[in-house]
């Protein structure tokens, strides 16, 4: 099975020890339960339980130390799949267990990316005591705008300098041993990133700026003194480790949707096949057997995507920087699959989804979260939509990238180098995974691409309007769901190839069902867009498409996937 289940969670691709701390961590959860869980979420506790748990089995430890400060211990390495696992498991449990180990992620990239060795051996020290991390970019007046940033390190005049200034939406602030902050020099403006502590009496917490478990925090820095020793980096290389990081760090949100919806999904199939309405079970309705079907199908996808998309993290290269377009499409792509999977349930378990006592009341709240943070959807589809003609009309060769499930750390991540350059990235041909596969609903998104790719060239064909449309986003955002979809579909199909025996033929032509759909509504939105012309419109029409039914195959995914799962899970109260 697909899916987490954590009462029979059995990894094929994890060694013994990962294993075990996946277990572990399983058995604090259930231990605790979900009264606990809900409680604590109710009177907003902050989870110092989970954080003593995790120092004791050193867990961030032994998942966020790249191998080279691990002292010769390979339990201790930055490792993207077993990360994804660990990723998965807090989030499906609750969305702030995830979060302090998430922005402990961010926190760490700047300090692992610098050239700072003193500092890496004692953050690797501070790891193994047990100590979370902190990422200081975001400003109340700024937000995430590097260039706006007002943090100020000036000179002290005997080769220190005084750091000035306040941060705010920067979680774990409260407890982070290092908190990893941006900001500029005074004498030059050169941008700068250095490392405080949040126990100094220079920093001052000033407020948590939420009303959650999590501590979000605004403080302010007040002549914190930093040394050389406190510098990560500077210039050019402190905003490519801004960036940088948060490729690394963006790419966790997709994995904590999956989480939330996986649990979810369980909580709302037991609902449902349990319920009875006007003498028949909810499960036997037709509308409900589609939207439950259909959510299956898009956290299936949301998986599979993921998955394959981190076997192009851990690939990545200089010469091969395929990952900046599938890493956003993780943040943004699955984090707003999440949503939609949310909604699905919630049209099947109705009022239950408010009840004090179901997961799902907080599944509901949290999953609207992820598709906001590090960097909004809105801004991650602008990156994308940087590699649209390179992708459709100048591919590049590239040896095949197999699964890449083997234990060792992800060094690239902390070298990525320089952050520009992105409309130059070439990828593989796309149509090698379309053409490798001969199914009803794949056979008529082929015809949607073949579609878009004509509307593309005759927008490029049209100076006017491309000039026009270029700087009208909203039709860019739309045109880039499109493409979004095609690369989209064209992972989840390599995926297949390489694990058959998790994704049949009818559960993958099941998924593309929703995609032609999919295609079908973002074709129509931008065909109603005020900027489309005629001619755009034209062809916008012939994009939408209806799936291929098939019953039988239909009711085959309805019983052997998703109605099987009505007993698979439940929590331990």
């Amino acid at each position: 099975m697909i899916l987490l289940n954590p009462k029979n969670y059995a990894p094929k691709h994890l060694d013994d020890k990962s294993k075990e701390m996946m277990l572990r961590t399983i058995e604090f959860f259930e231990t605790r339960g979900k009264r606990r869980l809900k409680k604590d979420d109710r009177e907003r506790v902050w989870y110092a339980d989970f954080l003593a748990f995790q120092a004791k089995e050193k867990l961030f430890a032994r998942l966020l130390t790249p191998s080279q400060y691990g002292g010769g211990n390979p339990e201790y390495r930055w490792d993207t799949h077993r990360n994804c696992e660990f990723n998965e498991i807090t989030a499906f449990y609750a969305l702030h267990y995830w979060y302090t180990w998430q922005v402990t992620i961010l926190g760490l990239g700047p300090i692992w990316m610098s050239g700072n060795e003193p500092i890496k051996h004692k953050t690797a020290a501070l790891l193994r005591d047990g100590g979370i991390f902190a990422f200081g970019l975001s400003e109340r007046d700024h937000g995430a705008d590097l260039y706006s940033t007002e943090m100020s390190l000036a000179p002290a005049g005997d080769g220190t300098w005084k750091a000035n200034g306040s941060k705010y939406y920067i979680g774990n602030a409260n407890e982070a041993a290092l908190v990893s902050t941006f900001g500029k020099t005074t004498d030059n403006g050169e941008f700068v990133f250095f490392a405080v502590g949040s126990k100094q009496k220079w920093f001052e917490l000033v407020q948590n700026v939420v009303n959650v478990q999590s501590y979000v925090a605004e403080f302010a820095l007040h002549d914190y003194p930093i040394g050389e020793s406190d510098l990560l980096s500077k210039g050019q290389d402190a905003w490519d480790s801004a960036l940088n990081t948060v490729n690394v760090g963006k790419f966790n949100l997709g994995w904590a949707s999956i989480g939330i919806c996986t649990h979810a999904f369980y909580e709302a199939i037991r609902h449902a096949s349990r319920r009875v309405l006007y003498g028949k079970h909810v499960t036997d309705f037709p509308h409900i057997r589609q939207l439950m079907t259909d959510a299956y199908c898009r956290l299936v996808a949301m998986k599979v995507f993921a998955r394959r998309a981190s076997d192009y993290m851990r690939s990545a290269s200089a010469q091969d920087r395929r990952y900046l377009l599938f890493n956003p499409m993780v943040k943004m792509k699955v984090t707003t699959q999440g949503e939609e999977v949310v909604n699905l349930l919630w049209d099947v378990i109705a009022a239950k989804g408010f009840e004090k006592d179901t997961y799902f009341e907080i599944a509901a709240r949290d999953i609207r979260a992820l598709p906001k943070l590090e960097g909004t959807v809105h801004v991650n589809m602008a990156l994308i939509i940087k590699f649209i003609r390179n992708y459709f009309v100048n591919p590049g060769e590239f040896p095949e990238i197999p699964s890449v499930y083997e234990p060792r750390s992800d060094d690239f991540l902390f070298a990525q180098g320089p952050t520009k350059g992105l409309s130059r990235i070439q990828f593989h041909d796309f149509n090698k995974a379309y053409n490798s596969v001969d199914l009803p609903n794949i056979a008529v998104f082929k015809r949607q691409i073949e579609t878009f790719k004509e509307f593309l060239i005759a927008s490029a064909g049209d100076a006017q309007a491309t000039a026009s449309q270029a700087k009208d986003i909203d039709f860019l955002l739309s045109m880039g769901e499109l493409f979004t979809l095609v690369a989209y579909g064209q992972l989840i199909i390599e995926y297949r190839n390489l694990n058959r025996d998790e994704v049949s033929d009818d559960l993958l032509d099941q998924i593309f069902d929703f995609m032609v759909r999919d295609f079908s509504k973002y074709a129509l939105q931008l065909y109603s867009k005020p900027s489309s012309t005629s001619q755009q419109m034209a062809i916008c029409q012939r994009m939408i498409h209806k799936p291929v039914v098939d019953t039988a195959r239909f009711e085959r995914i309805w019983n052997d996937h998703v109605f099987a799962l009505r007993d698979a899970y439940q929590m331990n109260d």
